[in-house]
């Protein structure tokens, strides 16, 4: 890829493309291992008043996500969640979307959950809602999840095996297969850190195990450059790399650092940590589902 060092991130963008298809992927992909994934989410969110704008007086609470899935889940349903970027601005995240069914799932979520199998590992399972499809199945599921609320929320739905930690934190067993689903690349932030992140999902594959992750190649959203195959973007940052923000009634988290990967820089840094990368799925807005396996 040829990126323009000299632009700025308003002259590069073509809106009309951003508002289009990458929402629709968004909210069909990316809502949250959203799940928009919750691993990181978690971490990071404290609500503040959405008309503050000193620190002083703004109102703090953690897990505004967690908070959300918690009020569907009790029937106290009134607000969808809000996200906007440093290139967009606000969209909306229906909450029954983070509760739907199999059927109401995109074709590329099936595909990972019908090629899952055996003992499972859900990153940033959320609202629980894939890793309770694949329990139903027979599977030895583990949901994890950084958000206290989220985990509360899959017990309350019948998920029997979750746990409240951090995917980096966690070292004590092996799975056949682990999910990261719905933008799945999205918690690995920047680009800098996503061999730190492939090392340690390694270490935790079992004998024959797969890693299925999935992401979005966002160069559509961006101006053609005056060479074949080039796109115009900022200066300084992979393409990939963006900055997020929820909204949730009147408040809203701290921005936030979310990755979208392009599956030829991602199979070459796959490929870097000992990783086989396949793309088993394509989607209709540049997204894809990858298989990683260990070399």
């Amino acid at each position: 890829l040829v990126f323009s060092n000299s632009l700025s991130c308003n002259s590069t963008i073509n809106l009309s493309k951003c508002f289009g298809g990458f929402f629709r992927s968004f909210l069909n992909n990316f809502l949250f291992s959203f799940s928009l994934s919750l691993a990181f989410f978690g971490s990071c969110f404290k609500m503040l008043s959405i008309d503050s704008k000193s620190t002083k007086s703004c109102r703090i609470m953690n897990d505004l996500i967690g908070q959300a899935l918690l009020d569907y889940q009790n029937n106290h349903y009134t607000d969808d969640l809000y996200t906007e970027t440093n290139i967009s601005e606000l969209d909306v995240l229906p909450l029954p979307h983070l509760f739907r069914s199999f059927d109401a799932m995109s074709p590329l979520e099936q595909l990972a959950l019908k090629t899952a199998g055996g003992k499972i590992l859900d990153v940033g399972c959320g609202a629980g809602s894939h890793s309770l499809y694949l329990q139903e199945l027979g599977n030895e599921v583990t949901g994890i999840d950084i958000s206290v609320g989220a985990i509360e929320v899959c017990k309350l739905r019948g998920l029997t095996k979750v746990k409240a930690i951090d995917i980096l934190q966690l070292n004590e067993e092996k799975f056949d297969a682990i999910l990261l689903l719905m933008n799945g690349t999205g918690i690995f932030q920047k680009l800098d850190y996503v061999s730190n992140y492939l090392q340690h999902l390694k270490k935790l594959l079992a004998k024959n195990g797969q890693i299925l992750i999935d992401s979005t190649d966002l160069r559509y959203m961006y101006d053609q450059g005056d060479q074949e195959g080039s796109i115009l973007v900022p200066a300084g940052n992979y393409y990939g790399e963006l900055e997020f923000t929820i909204h949730y009634k009147d408040f809203r988290s701290e921005p936030f650092d979310w990755l979208y990967l392009d599956p030829r820089t991602f199979k070459k840094i796959a490929n870097k940590n000992g990783l086989n990368f396949e793309i088993i799925g394509a989607g209709k807005n540049y997204d894809y589902l990858a298989k990683l396996t260990v070399i």
